[in-house]
């Protein structure tokens, strides 16, 4: 599967059985991982992304830290094992949830994540030509991500999006959808760690 950006995304056949850890509402359980080689261009060395699907129920996203990493900054050794992304139920039946909290790195080049935008923040922050081909694909939309009726937001438009009120966006996608909350794993996890220590070009239209 080819992303954006010059990446390439390989599954493995195998899962990763036996996982035990901490899911991310921090509770010990044990794990199956589904693998996904995400292949960088010019020669860089490749990064495994786990789907974790823990025995409690929950599921999350994360940079897999091998046994051997390899040689990289330290702003993307730091993104390994850290800054997980949790998918929960959504709206309705059959539709799941990833919150879109993009990475930045910070003075001291850890990586760290924003959970508030305006759309038009989020949409620069992120690259509107990802941002289309993600809610282009089948029964994948971006909205709020918390659902709170008191509060009135504005509506969420990548066409005039808007830039007057601070929300958490969110990535809604069918269940039996595993690609497209892994694409938005890796563009707002992955790929503006990249970008920061120039491993990657960043997405421009």
């Amino acid at each position: 599967m080819r992303s954006l950006n010059g990446l390439t995304l390989k599954r493995h056949k195998d899962l990763v059985t036996g996982k035990a850890g901490r899911t991310c509402s921090g509770v010990a359980s044990v794990a199956t991982a589904v693998e996904w080689e995400l292949h960088l261009p010019d020669r860089r060395p490749s990064l495994t992304v786990h789907d974790n699907r823990w025995e409690n129920g929950e599921r999350d996203l994360v940079l897999y830290k091998p046994d051997v990493v390899p040689e990289m900054p330290a702003a993307l050794s730091d993104t390994h094992n850290r800054l997980r992304s949790g998918i929960t139920v959504g709206r309705r039946s059959g539709e799941e949830r990833l919150m879109v909290y993009p990475t930045y790195v910070d003075e001291n080049e850890r990586p760290r994540i924003r959970k508030s935008f305006t759309t038009a923040d989020l949409v620069h922050a992120l690259g509107p030509n990802h941002l289309r081909k993600l809610t282009a694909r089948r029964g994948v939309t971006l909205d709020q991500g918390l659902d709170r009726p008191h509060l009135r937001f504005p509506p969420v438009e990548l066409d005039d999006p808007q830039d007057e009120r601070r929300l958490q966006h969110a990535l809604f996608f069918p269940t039996e959808d595993d690609e497209s909350p892994l694409l938005a794993f890796i563009h707002f996890r992955v790929v503006p760690v990249l970008s920061h220590i120039g491993w990657l070009a960043p997405e421009t239209g």
